[in-house]
Formats: C-alpha cells, sequence, structure tokens
C-alpha cells in the first residue's frame, strides 16, 4: 500500500485539538472505584499443561463489576522470586489462546499476564452486559453513552488486571509494565492513563486514538464499525463522538507519566500513523521514544521489534534475569540430556 497519510517530519509535530469531557477524570475515577468496591478475590490455579521451563497458570480476577476475567500467568519455572511484569493486552477479536502460544516473555525472564478482552469472539470471558442496536463488532457496543459503552468494562477489566498483578507472589509490585498492539496498545495506553502502578508501557500501532480522525480517514474495520453505525443512525454524530471522546487514547496519553515506548506503520490503513502520533505527541511521559517503520502496515515492526521491547524493559524495571547457565541446566533436565 502506498502512504496516505502525513510524511513523517509533519507526523512528528502533530498534535490536533482532540475533544476533551471536562469530567473525564471524574468518570474514571468514578468507574475504578465502583469497580474495586464490587470486591472479589483473584485465584491463581495451575494450567495443567506440559510446560517444564515456564510455569503456567491460570489467572482469574475480578474486572469491570466484579466480574470475572481469565488471563495466563506464566514465569520462568525454576525461580520464586520477586520479577518485574509484562501485563499483555490483546488485538481486535482475539483472545489469550493457550500458554504454549505466550512463553516469549517468560523466556526473557519476566512474570507474564495475559488478559482475555471480554466478550470477544475467542476470548474465554464473557461479557454479560446487553446494550442498545449496534453494528456487528464491539466498537459501537452501548456507544449511546459513556456508562454504557462496551470499552467502559475493557478499560476497566484492564486497570483491574493491574490491581490483581501487583498483589501476585513472585511479582515485584513496583515494576509492572502494560503493553500491546493494536487494539491492546489502545488498552495498554488507557491503563497507562488511570493506573498511578504502571511503571513503563509498550504501545504498538494502537487503536482507540483520535477517533474523529480515524473515523473519517481509513476505510478499514474497526473504525469503519462507526461510520457503518452513523450511516444508519443518522443524526447522532455528536453524540458518538461525545462518547468516544471518554475513551480516546489521547487523552488518556495525556495523562500518563510511565517512560513509554511507541510504535507506528507508516503505511497502517488500519491505524493510520497520525492517528498514532496524535497519541505519542500528547503522552505526558518526558522519557518517551517513538520508533516509526516506514515501509509497513498494521504489523508495524513485528518479531523483530519485540529485542528493542525487551531492552526498554529491562532498562526502565530493571529486569531481573536468570541467569543463562541456569536456564540451560533447566532444558538439559527437561529433555533428559
Amino acid at each position: 500500500m502506498s502512504r496516505f497519510d502525513l510524511p513523517l517530519d509533519e507526523l512528528e509535530r502533530y498534535r490536533p485539538a482532540v475533544a476533551e469531557p471536562e469530567d473525564f477524570d471524574d468518570f474514571w475515577r468514578a468507574t475504578l472505584t465502583e469497580a474495586r468496591a464490587a470486591g472479589g478475590a483473584a485465584t491463581v490455579r495451575d494450567a495443567a499443561v506440559p510446560l517444564r521451563v515456564i510455569r503456567a497458570s491460570e489467572l482469574v480476577f475480578p474486572g469491570f463489576a466484579g466480574e470475572p476475567v481469565h488471563a495466563w500467568y506464566l514465569r520462568p519455572a525454576h525461580t520464586e522470586e520477586p520479577l518485574p511484569a509484562v501485563v499483555e493486552f490483546l488485538g481486535y477479536g482475539g483472545g489469550r489462546g493457550m500458554p504454549q502460544q505466550r512463553m516469549t516473555w517468560a523466556a526473557a525472564g519476566f512474570a507474564h499476564i495475559v488478559m482475555d478482552t471480554r466478550g470477544q469472539a475467542a476470548a474465554d470471558t464473557a461479557d454479560p452486559h446487553g446494550s442498545e442496536p449496534s453494528v456487528p463488532g464491539f466498537v459501537t457496543r452501548g456507544i449511546g453513552s459513556p456508562e454504557t459503552y462496551y470499552y467502559r468494562r475493557v478499560f476497566t477489566d484492564a486497570a483491574r488486571c493491574v490491581d490483581a498483578v501487583r498483589a501476585l507472589d513472585g511479582v515485584d509490585a513496583d515494576a509492572v509494565a502494560v503493553a500491546g498492539g493494536s487494539q491492546g496498545g489502545g488498552i495498554a495506553l488507557a491503563v497507562a492513563g488511570v493506573h498511578d502502578g504502571v511503571a513503563a508501557a509498550v504501545v504498538d500501532v494502537p487503536f482507540l486514538c483520535h477517533f474523529r480522525r480515524a473515523v473519517g480517514m481509513t476505510g478499514r474495520d474497526p473504525y469503519q464499525e462507526v461510520a457503518r453505525y452513523l450511516s444508519i443512525h443518522r443524526g447522532r454524530s455528536d453524540e458518538v463522538f461525545r462518547t468516544l471522546s471518554y475513551f480516546d487514547g489521547v487523552n488518556f496519553a495525556a495523562r500518563a507519566v510511565a517512560p513509554a515506548l511507541f510504535s507506528a506503520g507508516l503505511q497502517d490503513p488500519v491505524c493510520p500513523p497520525s492517528t498514532v502520533f496524535a497519541a505519542y505527541n500528547a503522552y505526558a511521559g518526558a522519557d518517551k521514544s517513538m520508533v516509526a517503520f516506514e515501509f509497513n502496515e498494521h504489523e508495524g515492526g513485528g518479531a523483530e521489534h519485540w529485542p528493542a521491547q525487551v531492552r526498554f524493559l529491562d532498562t526502565h524495571l530493571g529486569a531481573a534475569r536468570i541467569p543463562d547457565r541456569g536456564l540451560e541446566l533447566s532444558l538439559f533436565a527437561a529433555t533428559g540430556q
């Protein structure tokens, strides 16, 4: 795909005026206070999968309205000391999958928590809330008001996930990072903006940023769900974009101060680069960096970007490593060599 957005030098200066509700902070403070008051205890149980150098558990914690949310909790098997943690949020429509599909961060020496996204197709976590009419997908569910909007529940789940992770045995509560790509990047950005326990953020090609521009610019889903909704519900544009302003990554970025590593694909037709840079340039933390992949679309840097993410978290979390020789011995023990 040819480049369709602003050139890089303009993206680096792009700071649009994004609608921000006057009660944005009060709304999120009340939402999280209500969720925490709902109570409930997190539970951890063995995942019963035949992994030998990674310990796999299932974490179930109370999310929005105290409702159960499922996650994997993975960590190196042969260490008990508190580790820095990476809380990962997932892309649109995805679920946590199986533990053996999620071993990379634990193999690098981190505790790794993979949160399900409630109600999405491949998830194991239900979303028991109904909503007014919406088009297929998740972006317009409950979009008539911020109180009923789908992502209010998702972002609350994610903040409560960080609460639960910081209380886990084997996790350094002061070294918890949030991470994700696309929808997961948007969720990570939201949590960084509302949770003061986030120590670092890894935000790849984030969705849910600068809604006004994204909906009008790209013809691709998920943003086009909003356009299809408004093509049916004529005259509701102001109401819809008011709701979305409570969930715009640009507004969360303006409140986030943890060190952050962003990435963008400069040919991305799903999350246009200007929407990503709008959030990055609004990010309040002074310690932030952007990696732009000039010829990539929504895949961004893919697996080749991961070593840079590890180095970033090593720097900002003081990441404890498993000694290489110890891991090697564990592998030999697992294979009987």
